[in-house]
């Protein structure tokens, strides 16, 4: 549960961190708190898991980067939660995480979104991965972003 504080830092938050050289201050007075306090209730909410994160949502399209694919990885078990971090580490990847296997259609258990200018460059990228997970992976596949999806963050639903 959250309180009502908490609820005006989700409603403040959800639309985003202004682009001001010191955000988290803005939407501290804004909210009639010290920049501290709203610094140590994020991080309470997210000890919680009310929250999970706070990061930017950049529009790779708009950076260029409009050739996007979902690199997709059976990786042995047991080598996968060594792997996985290096792989999220690449400055190339924008998101990695662990998924359950859907046997037998879907064999892959890692993902991890790359982004280039070309699908050229992000076989490239693709191949780097390939070439950490090494002996570990057994198959891959990609899967190339067709349109583009609008990114939102928590949404609560409006009051009344």
């Amino acid at each position: 549960m959250i309180d009502a504080k908490e609820r005006e830092i989700v409603e403040a938050l959800q639309g985003g961190l202004p682009l001001v050289p010191a955000p988290y201050r803005q939407v501290a007075d804004n909210l009639g708190l010290e920049e501290d306090d709203l610094l140590f209730r994020l991080a309470d909410m997210k000890s919680r898991g009310v929250i999970r994160r706070i990061a930017a949502a950049a529009n790779h399209y708009k950076l260029g980067m409009t050739s996007n694919g979902m690199t997709v990885w059976d990786v042995e078990d047991t080598r996968v939660a060594d792997l996985g971090p290096q792989i999220g580490l690449l400055a190339f990847v924008t998101h990695c995480y662990e998924r359950p296997r859907a046997l037998p259609d879907w064999p892959y258990n890692l993902f991890a979104m790359v982004h280039g200018s070309d699908p050229i460059e992000v076989e490239e990228k693709r191949a780097e991965i390939a070439a950490i997970l090494g002996d570990a992976c057994r198959a891959q596949d990609i899967l190339y972003s067709t349109r583009i999806l609008k990114k939102t963050g928590l949404r609560l639903k409006q009051k009344g």
